[in-house]
């Protein structure tokens, strides 16, 4: 069966729309759109389709956008006014998806009052993700599941280094359940509670639901690339590779793997 990509229209091409693009042209079907000729022009080579458009009017939008598009990404967040006219159009246009990029929480309530399906605020995010890095130095990356759950990925301690997972009880001390091991490598492994960690071999995915108590753990899975090389696009992972966690107190979540982070 033949995979087909989306359709995806990114509208404002400053620094976080262009990037926006960019990454999303590796996968989907890209038409990026505004109205400074210069920044079309530096995109160009990098999408699908790059268009010089006012997005404020309509039949000019209409003219190239279409409820056949599966998304639309409004990054116009520095004028409030083209932000608001040009979602207001997208609905109009009939698009079922409209992520849009926000000022102020003002901003936001206003875009979402016009039927926005999700706001962004790129700057909250970094800054989010530049203090949890600062919080816990072995963090690599992580995700929002839901309003109090994460995905983590994080570099194990030297301390690991030549335990089993059996030694380092990790589920009874942290609420972690190790599900799979990776070395140097994209493709995870099965992991045995015996394993031991050897030096140049920092691990995997541990994965933990931190409630009330470690006692009332509930267990999900899934694998996350690590980001230190991702984001380069340098290939697969080296020596250091991840652990996966997931808590559930959205204020408190950087400590438990803190807590990993130091464990003796």
């Amino acid at each position: 069966m033949k995979n087909i990509r989306k359709q995806i229209c990114v509208i404002g091409l400053g620094q976080f729309g262009s990037e926006l693009a960019r990454d999303l042209a590796r996968y989907c079907d890209v038409l990026a759109l505004d109205s400074d000729e210069e920044r079309v022009n530096a995109i160009s080579e990098h999408v699908q389709r790059a268009m010089i458009l006012d997005a404020k009017d309509f039949k000019s939008l209409a003219s190239l956008v279409t409820a056949a598009f599966d998304e639309a990404l409004v990054s116009l967040g520095d004028s409030l006014e083209a932000s608001v006219l040009c979602t207001l159009h997208l609905k109009k246009i009939g698009v079922k998806t409209i992520r849009c990029k926000a000022l102020n929480e003002d901003h936001a309530e206003i875009l979402e009052s016009l039927g926005a399906s999700e706001i962004i605020f790129p700057e909250r995010e970094t800054a989010r993700r530049v203090a949890a890095h600062i919080i816990n130095p072995n963090l690599l990356d992580f995700v929002p599941l839901a309003e109090d759950y994460r995905v983590m990925d994080i570099t194990p301690p030297a301390s690991f280094i030549g335990h089993s997972f059996i030694d380092l009880n990790l589920r009874h001390r942290f609420g972690a359940f190790v599900i799979e091991s990776r070395i140097c490598t994209w493709v995870p492994s099965p992991v045995s509670v015996r394993k031991v960690f050897q030096s140049g071999e920092l691990s995997d995915s541990v994965y933990s639901t931190w409630h009330s108590t470690p006692s009332s753990v509930s267990m999900t899975s899934t694998t996350l690339p690590s980001s230190r090389n991702s984001a380069r696009g340098a290939g697969p992972p080296g020596p250091a590779s991840a652990c996966t966690m997931t808590c559930t107190a959205s204020d408190s979540a950087l400590r438990p793997c803190g807590s990993v982070a130091t464990a003796r």
